[in-house]
């Protein structure tokens, strides 16, 4: 792909910075933790099930599925995804407000269920998926989040919800990676820093854009307190002032090719972390140019490596986005892979697409 000409990163930077010299670096930084935050909206759903060799399963015995029906802004609904896994067999366990999605699981699987499955966003997905990996039973991803991101690395198709349900039938299972921050696991990654203020902000899950422009200006600006988020680094050096941390679950390509936003494997038993800061100046346009071309410098604000744990130090309690869901951390806050932790099962067409 061709390079960005610095001379058009200064014109935008430029163009921006005199109504607001704060938003206009953070427009670059938001860029950054978009990219970072794995907005893959123009990859492959198909890439992973090259990269994964499943077993050939018979049907579920005791299959439950959660079903969230707020999830994809009513897709669930229109879909009738509860009938149509209960035509199937498969016992439904519909979500309402303030349900303890962690307790219900456990409860079906003390039941006797043999297999879990979620239809809702990430964040629903990796509850499930931690009581699925403590209990060692099987797990269904069905997509009808947002995003979807674990479902396309699995090789689904979030446009057809409904054939993943086959997945409670003959499929295929494999053995995938699990990230644990805390006592919390994720199924994509961890962001800390300026997406974790974002996505904690009240009002950010039914107005996400307008959300991120509200609160940008107060994390750049002149006044802005820095983040207290201190870690060493892939050359054992301690770090400190970066404005975004994103811990995946196994690396995500992240420079700007064909590989963005997509993970080339999801068994690899690695973190992939990333570390960025908003450059100033003239800075920033080399640090942008550099990003495009696939060369981040890490003297420009950009550190990226692989490890199986990582930690975050700080005086106080730590805001991440975990798979988009806001929590709070006591500090210090730690990170490790979990190889191989989780059973999935998917339909077996997901595996020769």
């Amino acid at each position: 792909m061709a390079g960005v000409p610095e001379a058009r990163v200064r014109e935008l930077l430029a163009t921006l910075w005199p109504a607001a010299p704060g938003v206009a670096v953070a427009v670059a930084t938001l860029v950054l933790a978009v990219a970072v935050v794995v907005v893959a909206l123009f990859r492959d759903p198909l890439t992973m099930a090259a990269c994964l060799v499943g077993l050939v399963l018979a049907a579920a015995a005791r299959p439950v599925l959660f079903v969230n029906p707020r999830s994809g802004g009513g897709k669930v609904g229109k879909l009738d995804l509860a009938g149509e896994a209960r035509r199937r067999g498969i016992g439904v366990v519909l979500l309402g407000p303030g349900d303890d999605l962690r307790r219900l699981a456990e409860r079906e699987a003390d039941r006797g269920a043999d297999v879990l499955g979620t239809a809702g966003g990430d964040g629903s997905q990796g509850v499930v998926a931690q009581v699925a990996m403590e209990r060692d039973l099987a797990f269904v991803c069905v997509p009808v989040g947002t995003r979807n991101h674990f479902a396309l690395d699995l090789g689904l198709d979030p446009a057809d919800p409904v054939a993943a349900l086959d997945a409670f039938g003959d499929a295929e299972q494999r053995r995938v990676d699990l990230g644990l921050v805390g006592d919390r696991v994720f199924v994509n990654n961890v962001s800390l820093g300026v997406y974790a203020k974002i996505v904690g902000t009240e009002g950010y899950r039914e107005r996400k854009l307008p959300t991120a422009w509200q609160v940008l200006p107060g994390v750049f600006g002149p006044e802005a307190e820095p983040f207290d988020l201190r870690f060493t680094g892939p050359d054992g050096q301690d770090h400190a002032g970066y404005h975004l941390i994103l811990v995946a679950n196994d690396p995500y390509g992240l420079t700007a090719d064909r590989r963005f936003g997509s993970r080339g494997s999801m068994d690899r038993g690695m973190l992939g972390i990333v570390a960025a800061r908003a450059g100033e100046g003239d800075d920033f346009p080399r640090f942008a140019e550099a990003w495009w071309l696939g060369r981040p410098d890490p003297s420009r604000g950009w550190l990226q490596w692989e490890d199986t744990r990582f930690d975050v130090r700080s005086d106080g309690p730590i805001a991440a986005g975990v798979d988009g869901e806001a929590m709070v951390f006591d500090a210090p806050l730690r990170f490790r892979s979990l190889p191989g932790a989780l059973r999935v099962r998917v339909p077996a067409a997901a595996g020769r697409g």
